[in-house]
């Protein structure tokens, strides 16, 4: 099993570098409320030049490089992230997966109206709300997504009760 992420460390990077990007995924889900663990950070990121320069800064200072391959220590470059794919890196806080976009090309602009600025120990991070993330999860069909689904579910409800 792969060691665990330093989420908090691997975001406070990103905000440091002032990257634009919105946290998707189970660390979304947990930093909302949910019990549920997960071992990577999946973000979606402002595919903009200036953005792409402040995330390359950052991905240097993380010493990332692609998963598919490690003993290659291949590191994406500006094109890969301009693209609307995923770029799944290991970084020396973790593993990190960068998309370009998410479900069927839904990109960072299109996803600000459904997320929203929380403070994670003093740092400003934009999360997907619990809503859009259920209803990306209820067009997922494989197993850990529906049980996650359940979990979701049932932390927008609590959440809505406090």
């Amino acid at each position: 099993m792969p060691a665990p992420t330093k989420i908090a460390e691997l975001l406070g990077v990103l905000a440091r570098h002032q990257v634009d990007f919105i946290v998707v995924g189970g660390v979304a889900a947990v930093i909302q409320g949910a019990p549920i663990n997960t071992f990577d950070l999946d973000v979606v990121h402002a595919r903009t030049p200036d953005n792409i320069e402040r995330l390359l800064g950052a991905l240097r200072e993380l010493e990332a490089v692609y998963r598919v391959d490690l003993q290659r220590r291949l590191s994406p470059t500006a094109s890969h992230l301009a693209s609307t794919g995923h770029q799944l890196l290991a970084t020396n806080m973790g593993t990190l997966d960068l998309l370009g976009t998410i479900e069927e090309g839904t990109s960072y602009e299109e996803l600000l109206a459904d997320s929203e600025e929380l403070d994670l120990g003093g740092i400003p991070i934009r999360v997907i709300t619990l809503e859009r993330l259920i209803a990306i999860k209820e067009k997922l069909t494989r197993p850990k997504d529906q049980i996650m689904l359940q979990v979701l579910r049932a932390t927008l409800d609590e959440r809505r009760r406090s």
